[in-house]
């Protein structure tokens, strides 16, 4: 089983990609996170095997999160 991570600012398209992924028996969502910094912290919590990430947020945006995820020695093997 592959343990998903959805990140995404906006809720329709988080829960769109939520189905999606969840209608596969082999993966498994583990959260959803509507920034970069839940993102960081869901990645540190939860430890997804993959992380779908949209680019373009608020705040902390997607790339600089997935900066800060894969420099994180907790989140070693976590792709994003």
């Amino acid at each position: 089983m592959i343990r998903v991570a959805v990140v995404d600012d906006q809720a329709l398209v988080r829960s769109g990609f939520t189905v999606l992924v969840g209608s596969d028996p082999d993966l498994e969502v583990v959260g959803e996170a509507a920034d970069g910094a839940e993102a960081v912290a869901l990645a540190v919590h939860e430890r997804p095997d993959v992380i779908l990430m949209d680019v373009r947020m608020p705040e902390v945006d997607g790339i600089e999160a997935t900066r800060r995820i894969t420099a994180d020695e907790r989140t070693a093997g976590c792709r994003c």
